[in-house]
C-alpha cells in the first residue's frame, strides 16, 4: 500500500523537467515557467487610479508565475471602466506602478502591464459627467458597477476620425509610461467587448468610413495601436489579447474575419506573443495556432476554471505554449509551487473580488 502511494505522489508532482515548468521565450521577454497570471481586475487602486502598496503587495506574492500580466489599466481618463481601477495617464499612476514592479521583482517575478481601453463599458458617473466613447453610439443593454450602485449604460459618443487619432497616442503614452515604471512589457487588450474589441464586431461598430464596414477596416484601430506602440517600445515587448466569440459586453461576432486580420498583423509586426481567450476546440482557435506556432499564450473558454490536468494538457501536447490563469492565482500566491507538488488549493472567495481592502486579496496562505 505504501509503494502504491508513493507511486501515486510521484504522479502528482511535477519533475523539474516536465513542459509547464520549461522556460518560454516571449520575444524580448523571458518567462521560467509557462504558469502565466492572467489579467483579472481587482479594484483597489485610489479613487483617482493611483496602484496603492496594496497592490503591490498582492502582485509581489504572485512573482512566482512565469509572467505576472495585470489588471487592465486604462491609457486614458475616458477609458475608464470602473471605479477604483488603475491607470497609467498621469504621473501619479506611473509611480503607483513602480511601486508595483519594483516590488514584484524584487520577489524575482517579471511583470507586463495590460492597458485597456473600456469604450462604451463605462459610465458618466465614472467618467467625471462626460459620456463614454465608442465606434459608433451604439448603447449596450444592461448596466454598469458605479460608486453610487448599478446603473444602466447610456448611448456613448461616436468617436470622430481624429479623436481615434488621440486614442491611438493614449495608447503609446500609457506603454511609455509602463516601460518609464519599470514594467516588462505591455499587453494591448483588443477584448472582452472593451473598445478595441468593440471595433472589431459588426454589432458595435456601425462605422463607414476607415475604421468600419469591412473586417479589414474594424481591425484597423487596433491594429494600428499596436503597431505604434510596437514602434514606441520594441515589438518584443508587446503583447496583444483577443477573444474571438465572447459574448461578453454585448459582442456577438458571427463574422470573426477582423480577429484573423488583426492576429496576422500583429505575427507580421513581430509582437512577443497572442494572448487568446478562446476554447480550444473551436476552429478559430486551430487557425490562430498554425498561424502562431509559438508564442500562444491560452486563456481557456468563459466561465471556464482551468485546473492543473488542463494546463498540463494544453502545454504537454503543444496545443498553446503557456496558460494564463486568474481565479487559482486570486486565491494562491504560490500556485506554481501548489501545483508542482500537486497540493491542495485555497478557493477564492468571489464575494471579495472587487470588494476593496486586503481581505480577499492579499490574506490567502501561501504553503508553509
Amino acid at each position: 500500500m505504501a509503494l502504491a502511494a508513493d507511486e501515486a505522489t510521484k504522479r502528482r508532482l511535477l519533475h523539474p523537467g516536465h513542459p509547464l515548468l520549461a522556460p518560454l521565450q516571449l520575444g524580448a521577454m523571458y518567462a521560467p515557467n509557462r504558469i502565466l497570471m492572467a489579467p483579472i481586475s481587482r479594484t483597489r487602486a485610489t479613487d483617482d487610479g493611483v496602484p496603492t502598496r496594496l497592490m503591490a503587495e498582492y502582485y509581489a506574492q504572485r512573482a512566482s508565475a512565469g509572467l505576472i500580466i495585470t489588471e487592465g489599466a486604462f491609457p486614458s481618463a475616458r477609458g475608464q471602466a470602473y471605479p477604483n481601477q488603475p491607470g497609467l495617464e498621469t504621473a501619479a499612476h506611473q509611480a503607483g506602478w513602480e511601486r508595483v514592479a519594483e516590488a514584484v521583482h524584487a520577489a524575482g517575478g517579471r511583470i507586463v502591464m495590460q492597458l485597456m481601453h473600456s469604450g462604451r463599458i463605462s459610465h458618466p458617473a465614472i467618467l467625471g459627467g462626460e459620456r463614454p466613447v465608442a465606434p459608433s453610439a451604439i448603447k449596450p443593454p444592461g448596466g454598469v458597477h458605479t460608486a453610487t450602485g448599478n446603473r444602466p449604460f447610456v448611448v456613448p459618443h461616436e468617436l470622430t476620425f481624429d479623436e481615434i487619432h488621440d486614442v491611438i497616442a493614449d495608447f503609446v503614452a500609457a506603454a511609455r509610461r509602463a516601460r518609464a515604471a519599470g514594467a516588462d512589457g505591455v499587453e494591448i487588450d483588443a477584448a472582452n467587448g472593451y473598445l478595441l474589441s468593440q471595433f472589431l464586431s459588426h454589432d458595435a461598430n456601425y462605422r463607414r468610413d476607415a475604421y468600419g464596414g469591412s473586417a479589414q477596416d474594424r481591425a484597423r484601430l487596433p491594429s494600428e495601436v499596436i503597431r505604434e506602440v510596437a514602434n514606441a517600445i520594441g515589438p518584443g515587448r508587446v503583447g496583444l489579447r483577443i477573444s474571438p466569440g465572447n459574448p461578453e459586453n454585448d459582442i456577438h461576432e458571427p463574422d470573426l474575419e477582423a480577429h484573423l486580420i488583426l492576429a496576422k498583423n500583429a505575427r507580421e509586426l513581430g509582437l512577443a506573443y497572442l494572448h487568446v481567450r478562446v476554447a480550444p476546440e473551436s476552429p478559430i482557435f486551430s487557425w490562430l495556432r498554425r498561424r502562431w506556432p509559438d508564442r500562444l499564450l491560452l486563456n481557456r473558454a468563459f466561465q471556464t476554471t482551468t485546473t492543473r490536468e488542463h494546463a498540463v494538457d494544453v502545454v504537454t501536447d503543444g496545443t498553446a505554449d503557456a496558460v494564463t490563469i486568474g481565479r487559482a492565482y486570486v486565491a494562491n500566491p504560490d500556485l506554481v509551487r501548489r501545483w508542482t507538488d500537486g497540493a491542495e488549493l485555497n478557493v477564492p472567495r468571489m464575494e471579495f473580488l472587487y470588494a476593496g481592502g486586503a481581505t480577499g486579496y492579499t490574506d490567502y496562505p501561501s504553503m508553509s
